[in-house]
């Protein structure tokens, strides 16, 4: 037989102790507040619009027909549908799988964070992540940083996202990543521009929230208009040690609006070549039946262990990964 020792976990065993902690700090803290643990399916007939993620898929029998199966890049869809059927606040703990190349901050199969709270919105989770990365880091003198979309842009690339002109846009993308001369979506420049300048210098100290996005990057947040008359989405980013560890919206609960939205969305795939995805029919019935008024918030575990026991590498906070899996 031919020897070989990838059988061997990636993370050692005082990394998995840690792990272990972390998960059973987690579900302390929601026990706390009274926040009910769910637990969805990973196999869905269904899946995401979003044009800038890949998904996973299996094909099974299902009452003696062959069906395409997706395997959930987030239990988001799902934990809706509890919320629609009256559930309360809840939260889930989930492995999800987005068909994306390993890297040290990205495996194919991670853990994802996922609670939803009732009555509040973006700001105040924000505050109540504020409070989760409080316990579970064990730091009562942890403080956040709270830095606007349109902010973080002026102080770091020097250019208001909502006024450059598309040529500015192109021109200073393409220096910082050579990319971006033919790009005429401005939501992609911006993008490139955000993790090439913005990304690596953000919570590098503590903890930086960033909000307020475009309105064109609202995903299945509500949007608001400013005092300047700008609208921007109700939705926020955290990054820790310049990774990005989560992402939350004061969730869109117009079932309308969120058609039109997945309708958007299968547009930009069409124009980039991929194929169009069915709409989540169970979704928009959910929230046709009435979503009620909440914020949500993905977070991903395995990155926010990698920040909390100082590593590099995902695949050392995993028990098995990469090629040992």
């Amino acid at each position: 037989m031919p020897h070989t020792d990838l059988w061997q976990p990636n993370a050692n065993m005082q990394m998995l102790q840690k792990r272990a902690q972390l998960l059973r700090n987690i579900r302390e803290f929601f026990w706390q507040r009274d926040v009910l643990e769910v637990d969805t399916q990973a196999l869905s007939l269904t899946s995401i619009s979003d044009p800038y993620i890949e998904v996973l898929t299996t094909k099974a029998k299902c009452l003696g027909e062959e069906k395409t199966y997706y395997l959930q890049t987030s239990p988001e869809f799902a934990m809706k549908r509890l919320l629609a059927s009256g559930s309360g606040c809840i939260y889930q703990l989930s492995k999800v799988f987005r068909q994306e190349e390993a890297s040290k901050r990205h495996s194919v199969e991670f853990t994802l964070l996922e609670w939803y709270r009732v009555g509040l919105d973006d700001r105040q989770l924000m505050a109540e992540i504020e409070e989760f990365l409080v316990s579970v880091s064990l730091n009562p003198e942890l403080v956040c940083d709270y830095k606007s979309y349109q902010d973080a842009f002026l102080t770091y690339a020097n250019l208001d996202p909502f006024k450059v002109e598309l040529s500015e846009l192109q021109a200073l993308a393409h220096k910082c990543t050579e990319y971006g001369l033919e790009e005429t979506d401005r939501d992609a420049l911006l993008d490139l521009i955000f993790n090439a300048l913005i990304e690596p210098k953000i919570g590098q100290d503590r903890p930086c929230f960033i909000h307020s996005y475009p309105a064109s990057q609202a995903a299945l947040a509500k949007l608001k208009f400013g005092f300047d008359g700008i609208e921007t989405a109700k939705r926020f980013e955290l990054y820790w040690k310049g990774m990005e560890l989560a992402n939350g919206y004061h969730e869109l609960t117009d079932a309308q609006e969120q058609a039109k939205r997945f309708d958007m969305d299968n547009e930009q795939r069409k124009a980039q070549g991929k194929p169009v995805r069915a709409l989540d029919t169970n979704l928009l019935a959910a929230l046709e039946s009435g979503l009620p008024n909440c914020a949500g918030v993905a977070i991903g575990i395995d990155r926010l262990l990698m920040v909390l026991s100082q590593t590099d590498d995902i695949e050392q906070v995993m028990p098995f990964a990469k090629q040992r899996v």
